[in-house]
């Protein structure tokens, strides 16, 4: 196609007052509607986002630095971003809570027989105890990066925290590798949890998700009775591995995360999906919403297995009783430099996109060398050109902009062109509009494409401070 020439300039105007609308919008809180409460005593269970104490589901919980786990976890600094922890305490719906409690387990344990990945997408999978586990952009990885990991599974251990899905498998908030034959826990190899299939009392022998279990020398972990095991349960087992078969050292029953009339919120991925009933679960979590039921960044009618969410509601007689439901599956991904830093209110121009930080928002390297633990260091370590990924959500709120979940930082990418997936706000002969981000079309084809619709974008910016497409549109 022959390129037409440039008629007009982007018109992008970033104005300081601006700025302080759209961190009032995001910074500081979850950038996501009221809280359901003014104050709440409950549990929070969720994955890590920041340190200094430890950042949970948009609430910095300040803690005495212990952490309660069985497996070799037992204070604050062996934590990681991306675990999965129940907070047990009380929060303001301002951001701001105090733990009573700190509680972690991994989800999956063992060495690594399989694992895939494709850097472009930033999508993989890992196998392990016959267990699928997924892995997207939200999944954190330590000890070894995901590439490493798919090129030579067998050389690692890992363990795994992380959502069940709808099929039994797992979609992995955070990976902690080691080298093959290494040891997170000094007494117990490997760990697994799900749904008892199979069960032969008499062989003492059991499947979970196509893993033979025999647990002829296992005993019952906190009082639990195994003489209560039955096909459907859902149970954890830690042990070893023999020819194959998990030797069960412990198995203990899934109990109720929560208390009785507790206030709640959770976040996971929705399975059991019963839209007659009004229903489904999180990790083993029965939850019943309503006409009552207030639904933000979501709708009723989009709600589905394998849709990741924030739940918040009231725990009553094993139901979590939903009073918000928010949707935390990004609707955005961007791969651009950093042009402009407001600390104070914690935003960021990448590549003529407005980025607003919240406490939700996870902050990592791309090296596995990660050394920021506290959440000021996250922010504070941010540098105009910096090369950026970031997963979030589009808002429409003051011309748009991009609430961030999560931001990978790239180190050593030297690429000046641009990669954004969002919905169009305005489209023209001449330009195509993101949030407030005029690009020119620079001669390449939107056939097809309309506003509203969700498609992929290649631009670059010009000596002139200009925004251009340097492919055609992608729908």
């Amino acid at each position: 196609m022959k390129r037409n020439a440039l008629t007009t300039a982007v018109r992008m105007v970033i104005a300081g007052t601006l700025i302080g609308t759209l961190a009032a919008c995001g910074g500081g809180g979850s950038g996501s509607g009221e809280a359901v409460s003014s104050t709440s005593d409950g549990t929070s269970v969720g994955a890590v986002t920041g340190f200094g104490s430890v950042y949970v589901n948009g609430t910095r919980f300040e803690t005495n630095g212990s952490v309660s786990s069985d497996d070799g976890i037992e204070r604050e600094e062996q934590l990681e971003k991306g675990m999965i922890l129940k907070v047990k305490g009380s929060w303001n719906g301002r951001g701001e809570g105090r733990a009573e409690r700190v509680s972690y387990d991994d989800t999956l344990r063992g060495p690594l027989t399989g694992a895939s990945w494709d850097g472009v997408n930033k999508t993989g999978q890992l196998q392990l105890l016959n267990q699928t586990v997924r892995l997207d952009r939200q999944t954190v990885f330590r000890g070894a990066t995901p590439a490493a990991l798919a090129g030579s599974p067998a050389a690692y251990s890992v363990r795994i925290s992380g959502w069940r899905m709808e099929n039994g498998d797992f979609r992995a908030s955070y990976v902690g590798a080691r080298s093959a034959g290494s040891r997170f826990d000094d007494f117990n190899e490997v760990e697994i949890e799900g749904l008892v299939a199979n069960l032969d009392a008499s062989a003492r022998t059991f499947e979970i998700n196509g893993l033979s279990v025999d647990y002829t020398s296992a005993t019952g972990d906190d009082d639990f009775d195994l003489g209560d095991l039955r096909d459907g349960l859902a149970v954890e087992v830690e042990g070893y591995l023999e020819n194959g078969v998990l030797i069960a050292r412990e198995i203990d029953d899934e109990d109720d995360l929560f208390d009785d009339d507790d206030d709640v919120e959770i976040s996971g991925e929705i399975y059991d999906f019963d839209g007659s009933g009004r229903s489904f679960r999180i990790n083993g979590v029965l939850v019943q919403y309503n006409r009552g039921t207030e639904f933000d960044d979501i709708r009723e009618s989009s709600l589905q297995d394998g849709l990741l969410v924030k739940v918040e509601g009231d725990f009553r007689n094993g139901v979590l009783i939903a009073e918000e439901i928010e949707g935390r599956d990004g609707d955005v991904e961007l791969d651009g430099r950093v042009e402009q830093i407001d600390l104070s209110n914690e935003v960021l121009i990448v590549s003529g996109i407005r980025v607003q930080l919240t406490p939700n928002t996870l902050i990592d390297d791309d090296d596995d060398d990660d050394d920021r633990r506290n959440r000021a260091d996250d922010i504070n370590g941010f540098r105009v050109g910096d090369y950026l990924e970031i997963e979030g959500r589009q808002r429409s709120e003051n011309g748009g902009y991009l609430e961030a979940f999560t931001i990978e930082r790239e180190d050593d990418d030297d690429d000046d062109d641009y990669e954004l997936g969002a919905r169009i706000d305005a489209l023209s002969s001449e330009s195509v509009t993101f949030m407030n981000l005029e690009i020119l079309l620079n001669g390449y084809s939107t056939d097809g494409a309309r506003v509203g619709d969700e498609v992929e974008v290649e631009y670059r910016r010009t000596s002139g401070g200009q925004y251009v497409l340097t492919d055609d549109i992608d729908d």
